[in-house]
């Protein structure tokens, strides 16, 4: 496969300051993570390890999750309300 024929739904990350958050993950996914960074790695010419992207790829998914907007429109809404 070349390289600059792939596409991630992640790309360069922005720079930002994290908040820490400590979660517990099996094997198998660790695995994954560290697999997709290292093709993270070599498509944007940056080392990211998978604590520093983790994080883009739940923002990731979270925008992309419309029961999830739907919900939180209903929410902040019963909050003003």
């Amino acid at each position: 496969m070349i390289m600059s024929e792939t596409q991630l739904k992640i790309g360069p990350l922005p720079d930002r300051t994290p908040q820490k958050l400590t979660v517990q993950i099996d094997p198998s996914l660790v695995a994954d993570l560290e697999d997709y960074s290292r093709v993270h790695s070599q498509l944007h010419g940056e080392e990211v390890n998978i604590a520093v992207l983790v994080p883009h790829m739940l923002e990731a998914f979270l925008a992309s999750d419309a029961g999830f907007r739907k919900a939180r429109k209903a929410l902040t809404a019963v909050r003003k309300g």
